[in-house]
C-alpha cells in the first residue's frame, strides 16, 4: 500500500446530512498532509471524488493508523467496498463562501451568487458550519423579495424536475406552527377521489412535532423513489410521500438539517424552500395556508398579508397559480400532536367518526374546496359541497386506503407510549388561550417526532368550560427521561389559559 493511500474503513456513525471522515493521529498521510481537525478533505477513487469534514480519532478501535474511517453517510455517498484504497487531499474552499461572506456584511446577492452557493452545497462543499453561516446571514429579513425569487430558483435548478404531462397538478402548502393541522392527509385522498392530480411530497418536522411525511410514516411507507412515485400517482391521481427521496430541491434538505437543531425557520428561507419543492414536484396550482394567531409563526394580519404578496411575487415569476388562504391560528388543530396521535385523528375523520375532531375536518374540506374549485369543470362556490359529499360518502377513506396499499403499508404499532401524564386545569372557568408553540415544545420533549407514539393528547380547546383539576392533556412517551423532560415543562407551564369566556380572543379570519 503506498503511503498516500488508505483502506476504507465504514464506521457506524449517522452523520445525518454530512460526510464525515475519520483519520487516526498516528496516520502517515494525517502527519504528513498537515489536517486540522474539522477541516474539509477529498477522498478520490477511480474518479470518484468525496468531500468530507475531518475528524481527528485517537482510538485505533475507531480507525487504524492505515485506514480512512467514513461515516454511514459519507460511505453510501462514495460508494465503494469497506478495504479498497483511496488517496486523500486539501479539499479546495468552495468560490462561493465569497458571496456569504458578502451577504454577512449587509450586501445583496444575485442570481448567479445563488446559484453558486446552491451548487456547492448540492456538490457537498459546505460544511454544516457554512451551511449555517448562510442561513443566519439571509435569515429573518435581510432578503429582499428579488433575492428570495433567486433562491428559489437555485433551489429549484439544484436537483430534479417531476413532469406529469397533465395541464394541472394541485398541491397544498400550510407554513406551518399550528399543532395538529394534519390537513393535507384528508386534503389529497378527498382532491384525488374527485378525479384531479395530486402528488403530494412533504417535509418531516423542522421545529414541529411531526410534519406530513413523519405523520403518514405512521400508515404507509413515504420512502418512495420517483418512479415508483409516478406508478403510484398514475394509478391512484395522489400520494403522500416525503420530499428527500425524490431528489427534488436537494439543497433544500441539506439546508433543513442544519435550520432543525438550530430551530431556525426565517421567511425568505421558507418561501424560497416551499416553492422550489412545490416546482419541483410538478405542481401547477397550489393553495398555501398561512394561519394566524397570537402563538402562530404569524402572530398578526399585516404580517400575513405581506407574506401573501412574497409568496404571489414569487409564484407570478416561475409561473406557478398560486392562491394564499389566511385561516384561524389561535389554537392547534384536532386533537393530536405527534404522529401516531395526528394519523388517529386523520383516520377517525375519514371514516367520519362521531368523536373526530371538527375543526380538523372542517379545515380540510375548506382547503380540499378551493383546490377544487381549480377544476375547469367546477364552478366557483361549488368546491366544499363536492368535497363534503366525497368525504361523507367513504370515498376519501376508500381512497386513503388504496394510496396506502400503493406505497406500502406501515408496520409501526399504532399504541400510544407507556409512560402518561395528565396536565390538570388549575381553576375553574373556560379555556381562553392555548400556547401553541408551548404546546410544540411539550410534544417534542416527549419524544416526537422521533418517536411516533410520543406526543400530546388535548382533552379540551378554546371555549371549553373545566373545572379545577379536570384534565386538559394527556402527554404520552416511551423513553423515561424525555417523559421527565416533557413533564417538567408542563408543570412550569401547561400552555393553557383558563378564564372568563368574554376573554377568548376573536379569529381574525373565519378559520
Amino acid at each position: 500500500m503506498s503511503i498516500d493511500t488508505l483502506k476504507v474503513r465504514q464506521v457506524g456513525i449517522d452523520t445525518y446530512h454530512e460526510n464525515v471522515a475519520y483519520l487516526n493521529r498516528e496516520c502517515s498521510v494525517y502527519r504528513a498532509e498537515g489536517f486540522q481537525a474539522l477541516s474539509k478533505i477529498q477522498v478520490s477513487n477511480d474518479g470518484s471524488k468525496l468531500l468530507a469534514v475531518l475528524n481527528v480519532v485517537d482510538d485505533n478501535s475507531i480507525v487504524l493508523p492505515g485506514e480512512l474511517g467514513l461515516s454511514q453517510q459519507a460511505f453510501n455517498y462514495l460508494k465503494v467496498k469497506e478495504g479498497t484504497l483511496v488517496t486523500v487531499n486539501h479539499a479546495e474552499p468552495p468560490k462561493s463562501m465569497d458571496a456569504v461572506r458578502r451577504k454577512i456584511n449587509g450586501e445583496r446577492l444575485n442570481q448567479a451568487d445563488f446559484n453558486d452557493i446552491a451548487h456547492d452545497i448540492v456538490q457537498t462543499r459546505y460544511s454544516k458550519m457554512e451551511m449555517a453561516a448562510f442561513l443566519v446571514a439571509t435569515g429573518q429579513n435581510n432578503l429582499d423579495r428579488d433575492e428570495i425569487l433567486y433562491l428559489t430558483q437555485a433551489m429549484l435548478e439544484s436537483g430534479e424536475k417531476m413532469d406529469w404531462h397533465e395541464p394541472l397538478v394541485a398541491d397544498k402548502h400550510c407554513i406551518g406552527g399550528i399543532p395538529g393541522n394534519r390537513t393535507s392527509m384528508l386534503v389529497v385522498p378527498i382532491v384525488a377521489a374527485h378525479g384531479m392530480l395530486m402528488p403530494k411530497t412533504s417535509s418531516r418536522a423542522i421545529t414541529s412535532p411531526a410534519g406530513t411525511a413523519d405523520t403518514m410514516e405512521v400508515l404507509a411507507n413515504v420512502n418512495i423513489e420517483p418512479s415508483q412515485m409516478l406508478d403510484i400517482v398514475r394509478q391512484e391521481r395522489g400520494c403522500l410521500s416525503w420530499g428527500g427521496t425524490a431528489k427534488l430541491a436537494p439543497v433544500d434538505d441539506l439546508l433543513i438539517s442544519v435550520e432543525r437543531p438550530l430551530g431556525i425557520d426565517s421567511q425568505g428561507q421558507m418561501v424560497a424552500s416551499i416553492l422550489s419543492k412545490k416546482l419541483a414536484a410538478g405542481s401547477t396550482h397550489l393553495i398555501i395556508d398561512i394561519p394566524v394567531g397570537p402563538t402562530a409563526k404569524v402572530r398578526h394580519m399585516r404580517q400575513a398579508l405581506a407574506l401573501r404578496k412574497l409568496f404571489e411575487f414569487v409564484g407570478d415569476h416561475l409561473n406557478i397559480h398560486l392562491e394564499v388562504m389566511i385561516t384561524d391560528g389561535r389554537q392547534p388543530i384536532g386533537k393530536g400532536i405527534g404522529p401516531v396521535l395526528e394519523a388517529r385523528d386523520v383516520m377517525q375523520v375519514l371514516n367520519n367518526d362521531p368523536s373526530a375532531p371538527a375543526d380538523l375536518r372542517q379545515k380540510s374540506l375548506l382547503l380540499a374546496g378551493r383546490i377544487i374549485e381549480f377544476d375547469p369543470d367546477v364552478r366557483g362556490g361549488q368546491g366544499y359541497a363536492i368535497a363534503r359529499d366525497i368525504l361523507d360518502s367513504g370515498r376519501a377513506y376508500a381512497k386513503m386506503h388504496d394510496i396506502i396499499k400503493a406505497q406500502g403499508e406501515s408496520e409501526i404499532d399504532l399504541q400510544l407510549g407507556e409512560l402518561c401524564y395528565q396536565v390538570c386545569a388549575e381553576r375553574d372557568g373556560v379555556v381562553i388561550s392555548i400556547d401553541n408553540f408551548q404546546m410544540s415544545k411539550v410534544a417534542r420533549l416527549a419524544g416526537a417526532p422521533m418517536d411516533k407514539k410520543a406526543g400530546v393528547d388535548l382533552l379540551k380547546k378554546l371555549g371549553d368550560e373545566v373545572k379545577k383539576g379536570e384534565a386538559l392533556y394527556k402527554i404520552y412517551a416511551e423513553f423515561p427521561a424525555d417523559f421527565n423532560f416533557s413533564t417538567s415543562l408542563a408543570q412550569q407551564n401547561s400552555g393553557y389559559v383558563i378564564g372568563e369566556k368574554e376573554q377568548i380572543l376573536k379569529p381574525l379570519v373565519d378559520f
